[in-house]
């Protein structure tokens, strides 16, 4: 029987992480999570276990420091990396820009001078669609100027210029990912979006009002100039991100394609859409209140997905719907997280 690869996964233990280590397992790799829990929780890895019914092979540190690196390649012998671990609220980012800056670029510094060292030259990078920054004209292609609006977004443009630097003295292969919002939870309902710190992103934070957590939704803005003048963003089902992840992979073990592609529905919904379908599928009213703008926010992004159809041949397969009806199954099951 031919050897399952094993697969480096940063942050595995994070809500995209865990769920693409899922992905990663039904499609025949061995994943290898890396993850010091900053912004995650350890029961993620025993319900992880229960699902796929067998021992998760964890290193618990943070790859920022060197050594913990570097302890995982010489433990395992790793076959790729998929680069999740990074701080990543946008708010925070604003009054913690240094912190974020250094933290971001340091640990994927540290993993490509381990994939240097160990002879490991693939690697699919999480990026974000905050590297297009505040663009008027949509959708948004991977050929649109980068342009950051936040300390947050200022990093992950570092670091895909990091990875195009190492292209030529490393032999990298690399495929970066730049998404947009992913939701929802894998059909078991045992993973799900349970962060840490205080809930910044719209989802969880309408399901807290659904379920009776917290009394209204905060909507940041409303005169926007968008359909209903707040925010509009392109959302993503979790598991539709997850196989996203796999397809970027299995194209770079074939050919060094060296890219960056978005991943995401190529379509926008506003904060009021979003909220009127989460009460058709929860059958729950959800009360907001009008807040302030947040800083480093933009008014309107979603994904031209040519690319991600043509070269990776992937495009999303759930709506939005699904979505929230995924949402509101994880919150259900799951009303005080994890």
């Amino acid at each position: 029987m031919k050897a399952k690869k094993n697969v480096l996964l940063t942050g595995g233990a994070g809500y995209i992480g865990s769920h693409t280590f899922l992905s990663l397992i039904e499609n025949g790799y061995n994943p290898i999570i890396i993850d010091n829990f900053h912004n995650s929780k350890k029961e993620v890895i025993n319900r992880l276990e229960h699902i796929i019914k067998c021992k998760i092979n964890l290193i618990e540190g943070d790859i920022c420091e060197r050594e913990i690196v570097l302890k995982a390649f010489e433990k395992f012998d790793i076959s790729s990396v998929i680069h999740f671990a990074a701080f990543k609220s946008v708010e925070e980012s604003v009054t913690k820009a240094s912190y974020y800056l250094s933290n971001n670029i340091i640990g994927l510094l540290n993993i490509i001078e381990a994939m240097r060292i160990f002879k490991c030259n693939k690697i699919v990078f999480s990026s974000s669609a905050c590297v297009y920054g505040d663009k008027e004209e949509m959708p948004v292609s991977e050929d649109t100027h980068r342009k950051f609006v936040n300390p947050y977004g200022q990093s992950k443009i570092i670091c895909e210029d990091i990875l195009e630097t190492y292209k030529n003295s490393a032999d990298l292969r690399y495929l970066i990912l730049r998404y947009f919002n992913p939701i929802g939870c894998h059909e078991s309902a045992m993973i799900g979006e349970d962060p840490k710190s205080e809930l910044s992103n719209l989802m969880p934070n309408i399901a807290q009002v659904a379920i009776g957590k917290k009394p209204y939704l905060e909507v940041f803005g409303n005169d926007y100039n968008t359909i209903d003048g707040t925010g509009v963003r392109d959302y993503i089902h979790i598991m539709d991100l997850a196989d996203g992840h796999v397809a970027a992979l299995k194209k770079i073990e074939i050919e060094g394609v060296n890219t960056s592609i978005n991943l995401g529905t190529g379509k926008g919904y506003s904060v009021f859409e979003i909220i009127r379908a989460y009460e058709k599928v929860s059958g729950k009213k959800i009360e907001y209140k009008l807040c302030p703008k947040r800083s480093g926010d933009v008014p309107i992004i979603f994904a031209d997905i040519k690319k991600a159809k043509k070269v990776l041949n992937w495009n999303s397969k759930r709506d939005i719907i699904e979505m929230c009806r995924s949402s509101w199954q994880w919150q259900l099951e799951n009303p005080d997280g994890y």
